[in-house]
């Protein structure tokens, strides 16, 4: 039952990577940016239904509404302010920079107000461990609320995507900005949205990591982010599905190497997975291959 159990526990690791790789990929594949800063949005929205429900006694619930609000604005906000006005820059650099600076400034921010001692972040919501095989298995409320997470919120972006107006606005955006434009539809509020859509997700992934590993530091959004771009690239950027399955398999591999290989080594494994499958299809599993017209 052990190899069932670290698997579940890798599934669900991965689901919180698949979340996180969300926003990474929606960017990326809409306004062609690289968001760095996206994995302090996840340390922010970790403080922030921290502070509602010890300093303001807020039902956890709420709490976790609150928190996908002010992730929901600050990615706003860091879209309006930080990235919208390099939309035209010569080089792409100038974002990746950019986005380095946002990440900085939230930690440095978040360290100023409540300092780099770690936070416990203990859920206040429990549904009941689930027991099989005579008590053998016993899988976690989390391990099943951050899976069951998961897999809504990937079929309810994939039908937002698809069979909403607002969703067909963000594929135009995505093939031909210019185009997509001259057909009306406004190019900086559906990149906007999707800054929106990726920071609310963050903020969700970050409760639900947090629910697990309950230690809080203005640090904690870090590896958790870049893990999950690995998942995006992993699972090609720019695909919704691959996000999804990179996060998955990300999860499992690192999970499954922690316990079978060794502990300190199951970060060096997860990238060198990395390696291997860009050597073989450098756009990643499901990613495509885009031709550049010169």
């Amino acid at each position: 039952m052990s190899f069932l159990s670290y698997l579940i526990n890798g599934i669900s690791l991965g689901s919180v990577y698949a979340i996180i790789a969300l926003g990474y990929t929606m960017v990326y594949g809409i306004a062609k940016m690289l968001n760095f800063a996206h994995g302090d949005v996840i340390m922010v929205g970790g403080y922030a239904a921290l502070t509602m429900m010890l300093n303001l006694n807020m039902n956890p619930f709420v709490a976790i509404l609150v928190a996908i609000v002010v992730c929901t604005v600050l990615g706003i906000c860091i879209e309006t302010i930080a990235y919208r006005p390099l939309l035209g820059a010569a080089s792409p650099l100038a974002v990746l920079i950019t986005a380095i600076g946002v990440s900085y400034f939230l930690q440095n921010v978040v360290l100023l107000i409540f300092g780099s001692n770690p936070k416990s972040f203990q859920s206040a919501v429990t549904f009941g461990d689930l027991q099989l095989a005579g008590g053998g298995l016993v899988i976690s409320d989390e391990a099943i609320v951050t899976i069951v997470s998961c897999v809504v919120i990937m079929v309810g972006l994939t039908l937002f995507i698809s069979k909403t107006k607002a969703g067909q606005a963000m594929q135009a955006v995505s093939e031909d900005k210019g185009a997509a434009r001259l057909m009306g539809i406004n190019v900086n509020g559906t990149i906007a949205l999707t800054f929106a859509i990726g920071s609310g997700l963050a903020a969700v992934a970050g409760i639900l990591l947090l629910s697990s590993y309950p230690s809080l530091t203005p640090y904690t959004g870090s590896m958790p982010g870049i893990k999950a771009f690995v998942a995006a690239v992993f699972g090609g950027i720019g695909s919704i599905p691959g996000a999804f399955i990179g996060g998955i398999l990300l999860g499992v591999i690192e999970i499954l190497g922690r316990a079978y290989i060794s502990s300190q080594l199951a970060d060096a494994i997860v990238f060198a997975v990395l390696i291997i499958v860009l050597l073989v299809k450098p756009t990643g599993l499901l990613g495509k291959a885009v031709q550049e017209k010169v």
